[in-house]
């Protein structure tokens, strides 16, 4: 018999009653029932019972075993006793009566709690990370990313894609994000830097003529924490194909997508093909956000001409600017005056002055508004928003550039709070049609507003002719509950149009050739039209697993002052690492 184990823990049946097994794993728990000890063996497989009386030379063995132990059991597989199986494990029809038990390591008191699901604090929990992956919830999420990976690559080879692995050691680059720098001993003074996305190199093997290209990539940038990122380092399926347009790259991926998601949903709806497309600006003006959560049947309503020269002159004086508008959140089910007073103390909590209702009982509209405005403009919003009894609407004010993020919040916080938001599904769509630039008012100047490798709308013609600002891209993203899931564009092959769209956000072709002189030389010798996108793993992981951050679905992740607290990174260097490196450290003052 092999030295540690016939069988798994999560391998016996009913139909190895009556056979001898050797199992080895962690003690889960010890139940001792007078005389009659009951172990809950835990593998990476499953868990086993295994009974151990007073009649067996283990038994001595056995009493001396603590939670997350490691213990070798011999013996005897038979049903459990009527009345007694676990219908919830695979192997709960059948136990092992132990012939002997060998401790083969013992565990000293646990930092982390092992059995069950307790809320520990998270900076212990990552320091411990490999006792808080034995917890059954976490190490399930881990698995079913290990699957949900095996399943895109099966997808994307099927659908006629090629792996391929792209440098890690590669040159600074513009993506967003600060870099993280290595410094290079044979070259003193220079450094690599960690791709923050293979974004160049998968456009130059379009290039090089492979044609359809994907990669699980790892990407680095050294930004502050977000809540839907993780910090330092993260995971994406990142793509390319030539000669495409856009609706190729949506009728290639939108099957993968879909159907991970169907294979690990749970059962939960999945958005059929073809999704909806939803133009960036619509997206803005309907749900607040460029990421909407479909789940949520609000869309917001622009209804300024209500409020034009109507006596709530808070809202008719600041129509009188031509940037301002009013918005209306439809409430289906809020019309209530503590509902209504309830989202005004929500948005005086997120920095607001308060959000302006109307809520309608026995036909007619009620609150500071409806009193204001009087019964026939009142009327014409209910009929506007098609709302009635029963309901409410919230209005948010002044210029959209400013307010439609809290709007979308408030949008959120309504279908949340009225229970409109179906939470039981999956719902997808493209959003289309991003500005290619937008301007920023601090540096007072135009800036890329996405990609700045995405082919303009109307190509060299408008860089040349129409106002930056009004550009739109071939730039698209899929958003799905609220999170954006995936990005990418059809991509700027011109050399003159490149150079021209660098120009407008402030770079020169002296700039474009020193930083991006790679993709400038490969535009040079026949470029094939291309696009692609890149989908984030940990994102999608995340959703497919309810899981509350990504932390949960990543096996070592850092906290959130990026430091992996498990191996102590970052670390300080010694002073030989940073002579052969050429470096002198120039830390700032406390």
């Amino acid at each position: 018999m092999h030295a540690y184990r016939s069988h798994t823990c999560g391998a016996l049946r009913p139909t190895d009653i009556g056979a001898p097994t050797r199992l080895s794993g962690w003690v889960h728990r010890v139940r001792d029932h007078g005389g009659v000890l009951f172990i809950d063996l835990r593998d990476h497989y499953g868990m086993t019972q295994i009974v151990c009386d007073s009649d067996s030379k283990g038994f001595s063995a056995a009493n001396l075993l603590r939670a997350e132990w490691v213990a070798r059991i011999d013996g005897r597989v038979r049903a459990r006793p009527p009345g007694t199986e676990n219908n919830e494990l695979p192997t709960g029809a059948v136990e092992v009566y132990a012939d002997d038990i060998t401790v083969l390591s013992q565990s000293e008191e646990l930092p982390v709690p092992v059995f069950g699901d307790l809320d520990y604090p998270e900076d212990t929990r990552l320091k411990f990370r490999f006792l808080d992956l034995r917890r059954e919830k976490l190490h399930k999420n881990i698995m079913t990313r290990v699957a949900v990976v095996d399943s895109m690559r099966q997808r994307m080879k099927a659908a006629g894609f090629n792996e391929f692995a792209t440098p890690i050691l590669t040159a600074s680059s513009p993506e967003g994000a600060r870099d993280f720098l290595v410094p290079s001993r044979i070259h003193p003074g220079k450094f690599y830097a960690l791709p923050q996305a293979p974004q160049q190199y998968k456009q130059l093997m379009m290039m090089a003529g492979f044609d359809r290209y994907f990669q699980i990539a790892p990407c680095f940038r050294d930004e502050d924490p977000r809540a839907d990122r993780l910090p330092g380092e993260f995971y994406q399926l990142d793509v390319e194909m030539s000669f495409v347009e856009q609706e190729d790259v949506f009728a290639a991926m939108e099957p993968v997508i879909r159907g991970v998601f169907e294979e690990f949903s749970g059962g939960r709806a999945v958005t059929p093909s073809p999704w909806p497309r939803i133009p960036y600006a619509e997206s803005i003006a309907k749900y607040g956000s460029d990421k909407p959560d479909l789940r949520n049947p609000i869309m917001m309503q622009d209804v300024s001409e209500h409020f034009r020269g109507s006596n709530f002159k808070v809202f008719a004086r600041m129509l009188e600017d031509p940037k301002n508008r009013i918005w209306a959140i439809p409430a289906k089910g809020g019309g209530s005056r503590a509902v209504c007073d309830r989202m005004n103390s929500w948005a005086q909590s997120e920095g607001q002055p308060g959000l302006g209702y109307v809520f309608w009982k026995e036909g007619a509209g009620s609150g500071p508004i409806a009193n204001n405005i009087g019964p026939e403009r009142t009327e014409a919003i209910r009929t506007t928003l098609a709302v009635g009894d029963g309901d409410a609407a919230f209005f948010v004010a002044g210029d959209p550039e400013k307010f439609y993020k809290f709007a979308g919040l408030a949008r959120t916080k309504v279908g949340e709070d009225l229970n409109l938001t179906d939470k039981n599904r999956f719902e997808f769509a493209w959003i289309v049609d991003f500005p290619m630039f937008e301007w920023n008012e601090e540096e007072k100047k135009v800036d890329f507003s996405h990609n700045p490798f995405s082919m303009p709308q109307g190509g060299l013609e408008a860089l040349k002719t129409l106002d930056p600002v009004t550009i739109k891209a071939f730039q698209y993203d899929i958003a799905c509950n609220g999170f954006e899931l995936a990005s990418g564009g059809i991509r700027n092959h011109k050399p003159e149009s490149m150079v021209k769209a660098f120009e407008i956000a402030g770079y020169g072709e002296e700039t474009v050739i020193e930083r991006f002189g790679g993709m400038y030389r490969a535009f040079q010798y026949g470029a094939p039209p291309h696009g692609g996108m890149a989908a984030g793993v940990d994102r999608i992981v995340m959703l497919l697993c309810d899981a509350q951050n990504l932390r949960e679905v990543a096996l070592f992740p850092m906290n959130q002052k990026a430091e992996d607290l498990l191996m102590g990174a970052p670390s300080e260097a010694t002073p030989k690492q940073l002579r052969e490196l050429h470096i002198r450290l120039n830390l700032p003052q406390d």
